[in-house]
């Protein structure tokens, strides 16, 4: 009974996935109106549209090429250095990402060898074009980038493929698991997984992945981007010698609760200034008319408007840019963990040398927020008032925020070594031997 209800749930899959590659076939005729549409919000590149089409704007390098696909720019800084050491195996790498932002790390960034291209929708004929002229000798997808098409067409192509970095939040694991077949096809067609974690790897097996390896995460040997030195000098003159705080990469629900934290710290701190960065930067208007409906004195970054006196909460409503306001402020509240959202990573602000601060929803990080809590640092914050308690007790003494700082940088150094496991992983494909 057993076999019979899994040969049926793998019919089922075998017609979702190809329902989905008709509708991906059907959906080509539309897609330049959407991508103008999302060019005209500065979503897309429109000088590399074609891109987007599997159309290649560059040629192909000579020799060996590794394709190398993340989606955003925290997986692009965190697949840099792996791109680095995959260069220096011999081989040239086209490199893919979705967004405009990371498209700019890609080209600031990327080392001679590697090449960007926007990545190709996932669609049967514009993976079909891309592969055709790209050749790559394998591909690497970053973190949670699973695109059925892409995987069915490498994995027939004989094209061997790799997730690295991965991740897999309980979200999307009981998302999959609703779709057991469909799962088995896309995970059994990836013969190795490099998984961040022990529950990312657990998850991954048991939706079919062959082969699993815990590798950790690549974002620990990344180094913090840098910021260029004018702006930075600007930022901190504008600061001055004010109490500051961010609160990094936050989500709806979360700013008005900052905002009443901001209110009641003036109390004690009356020269506070809170930076306030959301996850999602195209919501800056909108945070910064409800902040200011409630009589908060707002400046907005992406309007380039200064800090001065009067400023008490800064909207950092721009890209690629917390690195600098982790240089400037002593601690970061990590967002997306006052709502249910999972958290937000925050190894950049540690390696900042920030004292970090989060809400009970991280359980998209357990496994780093675990050896963060562990270490004593009492981090975890319930609401807003136990925020307002913790941020009173590291502004009234300097030397506890870096004493938290050091504790938690402390407790995150054992999660180093991600990018050596990587590449030893990596071996066969890069001629370097056996997996471990």
């Amino acid at each position: 009974m057993r076999s019979l209800k899994i040969a049926m749930s793998d019919v089922f899959a075998d017609t979702l996935l190809g329902a989905y590659r008709l509708v991906g076939r059907a959906a080509v005729p539309l897609l330049p109106l959407a991508l103008s549409w999302r060019a005209r919000r500065g979503k897309e590149d429109r000088a590399r549209l074609g891109e987007r089409f599997g159309r290649a704007g560059l040629s192909r390098p000579p020799g060996r090429l590794a394709w190398i696909h993340a989606a955003s720019v925290g997986e692009t800084n965190a697949a840099i250095p792996l791109i680095e050491r995959i260069v220096e195996a011999g081989f040239s790498v086209v490199f893919t990402s979705v967004t405009v932002s990371s498209a700019g790390i890609a080209a600031a960034r990327l080392p001679r060898g590697a090449l960007h291209q926007f990545a190709p929708i996932d669609a049967p004929p514009l993976i079909n074009r891309f592969l055709d002229h790209w050749r790559p000798d394998f591909a690497l997808f970053i973190e949670s980038e699973l695109w059925p098409t892409t995987i069915f067409k490498l994995s027939n192509a004989g094209i061997p493929q790799v997730l690295v970095n991965a991740r897999l939040s309980e979200r999307s694991f009981r998302g999959w698991q609703r779709f057991g077949g469909v799962a088995r096809s896309v995970f059994g067609r990836i013969p190795l997984c490099l998984a961040q974690s022990g529950q990312d790897g657990e998850r991954y097996a048991a939706l079919g992945s062959p082969r699993v390896l815990v590798t950790g995460n690549l974002k620990f040997d990344a180094p913090v981007p840098d910021v260029e030195a004018g702006a930075l000098a600007e930022f901190r003159k504008a600061v001055g010698t004010r109490p500051v705080w961010v609160a990094a990469s936050t989500h709806e629900g979360e700013e008005v609760i900052l905002a009443d934290v901001h209110r009641s710290l003036c109390d004690h701190f009356p020269d506070l200034l809170t930076i306030i960065v959301p996850r999602h930067p195209e919501r800056g208007d909108a945070i910064r008319s409800s902040l200011a409906d409630s009589g908060h004195a707002v400046a907005q970054r992406s309007r380039a408007e200064p800090i001065d006196a009067e400023t008490g909460i800064y909207i950092g409503d721009t890209f690629g840019e917390l690195g600098l306001f982790y240089r400037v402020a002593p601690i970061a509240f990590l967002g997306g963990s006052l709502v249910p959202h999972g958290g937000q990573n925050p190894i950049e602000p540690v390696k900042l040398a920030c004292a970090v601060l989060h809400g009970p929803h991280v359980h998209n990080f357990s496994d780093i927020y675990a050896a963060i809590d562990g270490a004593g640092t009492h981090s975890t914050i319930g609401d807003g008032a136990e925020l307002t308690k913790s941020l009173t007790a590291l502004f009234s003494d300097p030397s506890a925020a870096k004493r938290h700082a050091e504790i938690v940088a402390d407790a995150l150094a054992p999660f180093s070594g991600t990018l050596d496991a990587t590449i030893a992983a990596l071996g066969p494909l890069l001629g370097k031997g056996s997996e471990s």
